[in-house]
């Protein structure tokens, strides 16, 4: 996970680096303002992964995650199929039903309750699905309608850039279920509990993924075609603390199902500060100690 909070001349090289070390993917958030860093420099993630598809060429690249917080699933379209291109198909599309406060009031409107939120975002990723695998879509719907919208070009992932899920309650799973070609969570914390407060995350994260599994079946599905993602940083969970603590966590994560483990990229004088020669040797050393 690599922040958008530097100018570019300085955040290109984070993310050639991250190449060059031999991540699978590496990912930024889509927000307006994110948290500690509200105060302070933060760029917009589509115009970020923009930049970044023309400076690498192995490293998948994506939002962990978009949501309808600020966004339309129209525009949002367009610029995802211009990513896609500009990527030469290696986009992943993480979208989440979006948090509160912050960025989800920026556009002054009412409050979204969590029935309204949830309602929303099941719209939302069936329609940004539409937009991207049909040749042109008009669709009325609740929230998110559309008028005769084509689709060109056609994306190069075919049949489009595949979707990374943010779920943990059931109706959630469902949309991930339905439209996920991968799923991630954060542990099922909260906000608002401290930095160091035992959580039980791997127990939680084993019950979501039973959970998950069992959406899939009931849509037909199988459980194995469907990734699943832990992004880190919100639990007790300190896999960055050293080479030995990555790989054990990685490995207990494994055991219960996850498929994939995001990491935030140093920032100094942050929730993410972390040693960056030790945060390397955990991406060389640590990584080839994993079972493949």
């Amino acid at each position: 996970m690599i922040l958008p909070h530097e100018r570019w001349h300085r955040a290109r090289s984070t993310w050639e680096r991250a190449e060059d070390l031999g991540f699978h993917a590496a990912y930024t958030y889509d927000h307006l303002s994110w948290r500690s860093f509200r105060d302070g420099p933060w760029f917009d993630a589509m115009t970020t992964l923009a930049a970044v598809s023309v400076v690498t060429s192995t490293l998948r690249i994506g939002t962990m995650v978009t949501s309808p917080n600020f966004r339309h699933p129209v525009p949002l379209a367009k610029e995802l199929l211009s990513i896609d291109d500009l990527s030469r198909g290696r986009l992943v599309v993480g979208v989440g039903s979006g948090g509160t406060g912050y960025d989800a009031e920026a556009l002054g409107g009412p409050v979204w309750t969590a029935r309204e939120r949830s309602a929303r975002f099941a719209e939302f990723v069936e329609r940004l699905d539409q937009l991207l695998t049909r040749t042109e879509t008009t669709e009325t719907g609740r929230y998110y309608p559309s008028h005769r919208v084509v689709r060109h070009p056609v994306p190069l992932a075919e049949p489009r850039p595949p979707f990374v899920v943010s779920a943990m309650g059931p109706r959630a799973m469902a949309v991930a279920a339905a439209h996920g070609q991968g799923w991630v969570t954060i542990g099922g914390v909260p906000d608002g509990v401290p930095d160091g407060v035992p959580t039980g995350t791997e127990a939680a994260v084993a019950a979501q993924v039973r959970s998950l599994d069992a959406a899939l079946a009931e849509r037909g599905r199988d459980p194995s075609s469907v990734a699943r993602v832990f992004l880190d940083g919100f639990t007790e969970e300190r896999p960055l603390a050293s080479v030995d603590a990555f790989v054990d966590m990685a490995g207990r994560f494994g055991r219960i199902g996850i498929t994939e483990l995001v990491v935030h990229w140093p920032i100094p004088g942050s929730p993410f500060d972390v040693d960056p020669v030790l945060f390397e040797r955990i991406a060389t050393d640590g990584v080839a100690q994993l079972d493949p």
